[in-house]
């Protein structure tokens, strides 16, 4: 086959796979296909001159990864999970205990320098270093885990409890009932690390709640002293240890969707 046919035979297996699986990249990435089939031709003929074992058995075509950034380093998730972490490494408690976060993010950072035990509604499975997993409803009026431990963590987590999201029962005060069964489950002056997201107070049925900053101070009151208020911004900025100032907190830290991350006391 000549250059100029599989030339256009790897450009069209590649459009076509990419059609099929990444459509709303496809535009973007047809501009791309020149870089690919330049790469293409030079690995083939180095692959003809070697004594590699390889050869190449398909086309996978991935023409973005190239012109974007290593990672990504913001937005809600990564900036709690790094930041909360830090902080029970640095405060080393005596027992850690999480309720709902993501295992694959925040649980796992912490369970690479500590034991930590989860509780969720779904089951976990797997067996795995440093994690406990204890099936447990968070809202429910049965909830027997009093002054359980020193350190609690629940990071984008209260936000979904009553909406069915994840098979929890609907509930409109189940936000508040998780928060006070949190709260038993602490020892005094343990530490309690929440984010939830925040904004203009809604529902947005039945993905989440968005909090406003003033209700949330409200619910603190009197059960906890706020050691520090950090937020993400609606571009995924972090800005840490921000001033809980009547002004900012009436509007939110300018947040549509942002994200505030509070570690607590327990008074």
């Amino acid at each position: 086959m000549h250059r100029k046919e599989r030339t256009l035979k790897l450009s069209l297996s590649a459009l076509r796979i990419l059609r099929l699986n990444h459509p709303l990249k496809l535009y973007r990435s047809t501009k791309r296909l020149s870089v690919f089939l330049r790469d293409y031709f030079e690995l083939e003929g180095q692959l003809e001159k070697s004594q590699t074992p390889f050869g190449i058995a398909k086309f996978y075509p991935c023409l973005d990864e190239m012109f974007e950034q290593s990672g990504t380093a913001s937005g809600h998730y990564f900036h709690q999970d790094l930041l909360v972490a830090n902080r029970i490494f640095k405060n080393n408690p005596v027992k850690h205990v999480d309720v709902g976060s993501r295992t694959d993010g925040f649980v796992a950072h912490v369970a690479s320098f500590r034991e930590i035990e989860v509780l969720d509604i779904r089951d976990l499975g797997d067996n795995i270093l440093n994690i406990r997993f204890k099936r447990s409803d968070i809202m429910s009026d049965d909830f027997n885990l009093d002054d359980y431990c020193d350190s609690v963590s629940s990071l984008h987590v209260i936000e979904h409890l009553g909406l069915g999201r994840y098979g929890d029962k609907i509930d409109c005060n189940g936000h508040l009932k998780g928060l006070n069964n949190i709260y038993r489950m602490l020892k005094k002056e343990g530490k309690f690390y929440f984010s939830v997201p925040i904004g203009e107070q809604r529902i947005e049925f039945n993905a989440h709640r968005v909090f406003s900053v003033k209700y949330l101070i409200g619910l603190f009151e009197g059960k906890y002293r706020i050691d520090s208020f950090s937020y993400v911004d609606d571009k995924g900025d972090l800005y840490r240890n921000a001033k809980l100032n009547p002004q900012d907190m009436e509007n939110n830290y300018s947040c549509n969707y942002g994200c505030g991350i509070f570690e607590l006391t327990k008074r």
